[in-house]
């Protein structure tokens, strides 16, 4: 299909955005901009985090990975279930109790000024590059499939889309991006099931005879019962379930969203409804990926994990699933983008610099400070955005939910330190254990067939990591 015709819906696509931000971000100010002056839907919020909480990411690496890993992403997707129950009856009431604005302002209260620094700039780190590694696979799949054959660089296809990104979330924040987000995540899952049925009807299965096939394949294996394996049940369910409380309950930018919402009861319908939502919708993209490899097989297509639905929708199937296809990768793309690039400026702003503090600086300079941070973030994220490009990772995917294990371990241990124990700590030592246990874990990982033997270490060194962060701090507690 004709790369400019390609081009073209995206404009289009995003002066629709723009209106949406024009409508809903009037009258914004900073507290609109950071957590939605606390008036957002709860409907409207679990809806548009299906969005944030699936990225491009999911929508080309789940369906590609089927080949290799069958559908055994639904094990960890149990796993996200449980996780949101817990974020729901745990830390919700916690963050609410507190009215915080940033949920890291729980860790200054409980453990002291250097503890709640430390867990901000884990989570800065943390969101940046799972944002910026979900962001360079889209940004990368737009450049191959249509920039490409335009001429126009890598460096400036990405320079536009954040451009586009700062477009609308420079005055709304928060306030805006509820909205963005549901109409994002709506042509997203219309995208897909959109493919799925075309795809059933070009192989002329019903959805009886496609578990059929798939099952000759050995795409439906779910569950993994070898229990040295990194894909055993138990291990993936209970990686699922931290990678949510971590990913989810003591990230900013989920929160921040789930805190703009009035209600505690409300928000907490809001995230058991996104758990058993997305516990639909991934089985839906893996469901899809059976048929994406029954449909490749079919047409002879080569392309393989994060490559064969772009190849496929864009080259084997009609132009209109392939604008389709494209109208639902960018839907896919932005609500995490935009919810990562909010959140990471209201943590710096919060957070790091401590601009609720600065009494003597008045509103004009307030937003004059956090637009220019929210720019500042932008250009981080270019800087990621070329790290990535030179990594070019073949399962995006897999490669962020490692990295997770590494930067969200000793988030996952000071929180947990702080709601199972009444200790306080030595506050001045614990950047230095948030250090040292994801090093450690390293050293685990990468030794772990000398340690372990046969027994293998997957997701579930998140876990470790916690762990470790929360030895730590127990053996840094005040007698």
């Amino acid at each position: 299909m004709s790369p400019i015709i390609l081009l073209s819906i995206i404009i289009i696509y995003f002066a629709l955005l723009l209106w949406v931000a024009y409508k809903t971000g009037k009258g914004s100010d900073n507290e609109s901009f950071f957590i939605g002056n606390r008036k957002s839907n709860w409907m409207l919020v679990a809806f548009g985090m299906i969005g944030t909480s699936l990225s491009g990411v999911t929508f080309v690496s789940v369906p590609g990975a089927v080949g290799n890993d069958k559908f055994s992403y639904l094990q960890i997707t149990l796993g996200y279930l449980i996780g949101y129950i817990v974020v729901a009856y745990v830390l919700l009431p916690l963050y609410y109790r507190l009215k915080l604005t940033s949920i890291y302002g729980y860790l200054q209260q409980r453990m002291g000024q250097l503890s709640y620094k430390s867990g901000a700039w884990i989570f800065i780190v943390s969101r940046l590059v799972g944002a910026t590694a979900r962001l360079y696979l889209v940004v990368n799949i737009l450049q191959v499939s249509i920039l490409d054959s335009l001429g126009v660089p890598f460096i400036v296809t990405t320079l536009i889309i954040l451009g586009m990104i700062i477009l609308y979330t420079y005055e709304g924040g928060v306030k805006t991006i509820v909205w963005t987000d549901t109409l994002q995540t709506s042509c997203m899952l219309l995208g897909l099931i959109i493919c799925t049925v075309y795809m059933l009807n070009h192989l002329g299965l019903s959805i009886g005879d496609s578990f059929t096939a798939m099952n000759e394949k050995g795409y439906t294996k779910i569950f993994d019962f070898d229990s040295n394996q990194k894909s055993f049940f138990i291990k993936q369910i209970l990686a699922g379930a931290f990678i949510t409380i971590t990913m989810t309950g003591i990230d900013q930018e989920m929160m921040q969203k789930s805190l703009s919402v009035t209600r505690l009861k409300d928000s907490q319908k809001n995230m058991v409804t996104l758990g058993f939502i997305l516990l639909g919708v991934i089985s839906l993209f893996l469901y899809m990926g059976g048929l994406l490899h029954l449909y490749g097989a079919q047409e002879s297509v080569s392309s393989a994990g994060d490559q064969l639905f772009p190849d496929i929708a864009l080259n084997h199937m009609p132009p209109f699933i392939s604008i389709i296809f494209i109208i639902a990768l960018i839907s896919a793309l932005f609500p995490s983008a935009d919810g990562a690039m909010t959140a990471l400026t209201s943590s710096l702003c919060i957070d790091i610099f401590g601009m609720r503090e600065r009494t003597h600086w008045d509103d004009g300079k307030k937003e004059k400070f956090r637009k220019n941070i929210h720019l500042l973030v932008a250009v981080s994220f270019l800087i990621m955005v070329i790290i990535f490009k030179v990594i070019n990772d073949n399962s995006m995917i897999g490669l962020i939910l490692k990295l997770a294990g590494f930067t969200y371990g000793p988030l996952l241990g000071l929180f947990a330190f702080g709601i199972f124990t009444k200790f306080k700590v030595k506050d001045k030592l614990v950047p230095f254990v948030c250090i040292a246990a994801p090093v450690i874990s390293f050293f685990i990982d990468k030794y772990q067939e000398t340690l372990f033997g046969e027994f293998k270490i997957g997701l579930e060194l998140l876990i470790i990591n916690g762990l470790l962060t929360f030895i730590g701090l127990w053996l840094i507690r005040k007698k």
